[in-house]
C-alpha cells in the first residue's frame, strides 16, 4: 500500500505499528541492508486521550519524521485467491469483487491491495494474495501520523515484513520464520526467493509464552537426528473449547505443568500441519529450515520445534543487518523486532 506522497530523509527512519493502543516504534539510520538501530519503544495509550497521548509522543522525540507503519496481524485480513485474467492495472477492482464472500464487511470499507504469490511463474503465477484491511484501521493510523506530523511513505503488513527478515541469512531458499510477541495469534510464513509463497496464522492459548511447552526431563535430551512424526493431537482442554478459560487451580504442579504441555502441543500440531502441506505442494522447493523468535525463550522454542518436528530449527538472526540492536529491550524485542523488516523493505523487493 503506498501512499502518493514522499519526501526527501533526513537520514533518519521511523518504523511504528499502533493497534490496540499500543505504539511499537523503532528508530534507525542506515539503507539497504545496513542499519544501526537509534532508539526504540513501546508506549500504552492507556487512558490517555488521543491529543494527551500525542504530546507525550512528541515528548519523546517522535514528531516529524518520514515515517513507515506496519499492520499487525489483527488490523488485517490476508487472502489467497485465484488470480483474475486481467490486465495489471485492473487486478485490485477485480480482486476486490473476488474477495466480497471472504470479508465480513461491506467492500467499500476496505482498503486493498494486492501481491503476487512466490515469484509468479509456474504453480504461484495462478494465485494471488490479497491485503484487505478495514478503512477505519487505516484512518486511525493516519490520524496519529496527521498529529504527530509524519511524511508516511508506506503502509506495509507484517507478512511481508516477516519475509525480508528471514530472507537475510538464506535468500535463495525455502525457509519457515515463526514469530511470537503477545497475544492470541502467531504467525507462520515460507519464502522462497526472498518472496512469500505461504503465510498463516496460528492460534495460541492463552498465556501461552509463560507456559511450560515441554517436560523437564524431555527439555534436558539432546535433539535427535531422526524424524518423529506428530500424529492427529486431540488436547485435553477440548472439553472446555480451545481458547477458553481453564483452570488449574486445586491442581498439583505436576498436573498444571502437564495441563501446560497439552494446551501448547496445538502449536506444534498446527507448525506440523503447515510443513507437510508446503513439501506435499511445492515439492520443487524443499524446506532448509525453520527460524523462530519467541524473545527470551526464542532457543527453548527452537530446540522444541526441532525435536519433534524433525526440522532444522533456528532462532532467527538479524545482527548481520541490524547495528544498536542493545537499543531493544529484551521486554519489547517481540514487539519491535517486526518493525526491522519493514526497513529492509527496499533491499528485499526491488520492484
Amino acid at each position: 500500500m503506498r501512499l502518493p506522497w514522499r519526501r526527501a530523509s533526513s537520514g533518519e527512519r521511523l518504523v511504528v505499528s499502533w493497534s490496540g493502543q499500543a505504539l511499537v516504534y523503532v528508530l534507525a539510520t542506515g539503507a539497504g541492508n545496513d542499519f544501526t538501530i537509534v532508539r526504540s519503544g513501546v508506549e500504552l495509550q492507556g487512558a490517555d486521550s488521543l491529543e494527551d497521548f500525542s504530546r507525550r509522543l512528541v515528548q519523546l522525540g517522535l514528531k516529524g519524521y518520514v515515517t513507515d507503519v506496519m499492520l499487525r496481524p489483527e488490523q488485517y485480513q490476508l487472502l489467497q485467491i485465484e488470480a483474475p485474467a486481467v490486465a495489471p492495472e485492473e487486478l485490485r477492482s477485480a480482486a476486490r469483487y473476488q474477495i466480497k464472500e471472504m470479508v465480513d464487511v461491506h467492500l467499500d470499507d476496505l482498503t486493498i491491495d494486492v501481491l503476487k504469490v512466490g515469484d509468479g511463474q509456474g504453480r504461484a503465477a495462478s494465485q494471488l494474495f490479497v491485503v484487505a484491511a478495514n478503512n477505519a484501521v487505516v484512518r486511525d493510523v493516519m490520524s496519529l501520523a496527521s498529529v504527530l506530523q509524519w511524511d508516511v511513505r508506506v503502509i506495509d503488513v507484517q507478512d511481508m515484513a516477516q519475509r525480508n527478515l528471514q530472507s537475510i541469512e538464506e535468500p535463495e531458499r525455502a525457509t519457515c520464520a515463526l514469530m511470537i510477541s503477545e497475544g492470541r495469534q502467531t504467525l507462520l510464513t515460507i519464502s522462497a526467493g526472498t518472496e512469500l509463497y505461504y503465510s498463516r496464522r496460528l492460534d495460541l492459548p492463552e498465556g501461552f509464552m509463560g507456559m511450560t511447552w515441554t517436560a523437564g526431563s524431555l527439555a534436558q535430551q539432546a535433539p535427535v537426528d531422526a524424524y518423529t512424526p506428530v500424529e492427529e493431537y486431540v488436547p485435553g482442554y477440548a472439553a472446555v473449547g480451545y481458547g477458553g478459560e481453564f483452570s488449574t487451580s486445586g491442581a498439583t504442579p505436576a498436573s498444571a505443568e502437564q495441563s501446560d504441555i497439552d494446551r501448547a502441543q496445538r502449536l506444534l500440531v498446527e507448525v506440523q500441519r503447515s510443513i507437510d502441506l508446503w513439501e506435499r505442494t511445492w515439492t520443487n522447493l524443499p524446506l532448509a529450515g525453520v527460524r523462530v523468535a519467541a524473545g527470551e525463550r526464542s532457543e527453548e522454542l527452537a530446540q522444541w520445534l526441532s525435536r519433534d518436528t524433525g526440522q532444522a530449527v533456528g532462532v532467527l538472526h538479524t545482527g548481520a543487518s541490524f547495528k544498536g540492536l542493545d537499543q531493544i529491550s529484551v521486554a519489547d524485542m517481540p514487539l519491535c523486532l517486526p518493525l526491522l523488516g519493514v526497513l529492509l523493505r527496499n533491499e528485499v523487493r526491488k520492484a
